[in-house]
């Protein structure tokens, strides 16, 4: 087993708004990955009535949709529609059209898709900035 293997795929992201909801998600995204994914955003969602969501997606290389339960997806875009208020989607605009496609399923959900070179814009646009890392 390669050691890059265990590097999580779904990282948070720590901001200064308490009701957005950020992760970078590195590499290829398993069905375990979407798993952890939503239950860190059906977690946000619990203690916020909305939240906007940020996601940065980083040497992105694919999702396993077919892999995915389908319970899992329709459970999801529930809780999106239901809480999401804003989602800036950045990097790699063929995974944005997906995940647009899946969130605004019928909601009222607001999304953006910034490419890399416009992260700046995207966190403009939700009025909100990264914390640094403590070290």
């Amino acid at each position: 087993m390669n050691f890059l293997e265990d590097v999580p795929v779904v990282r948070r992201i720590d901001t200064n708004r308490d009701d957005l909801f950020a992760v970078e998600l590195v590499g290829h995204v398993r069905a375990p990955d979407v798993e952890n994914l939503f239950g860190l955003f059906e977690a946000a969602c619990a203690q916020h009535s909305r939240i906007d969501v940020l996601v940065r997606l980083v040497d992105h290389d694919g999702v396993d949709w077919a892999d995915i339960a389908a319970d899992t997806l329709k459970q999801g875009s529930a809780e999106a529609a239901n809480h999401v208020g804003r989602c800036a989607l950045i990097g790699e605009s063929s995974w944005s059209n997906r995940m647009q496609g899946w969130l605004a399923a019928p909601s009222t959900v607001e999304i953006r898709h910034f490419p890399a070179t416009g992260e700046a814009d995207a966190w403009a646009w939700l009025d909100a900035h990264e914390k640094p890392a403590d070290v």
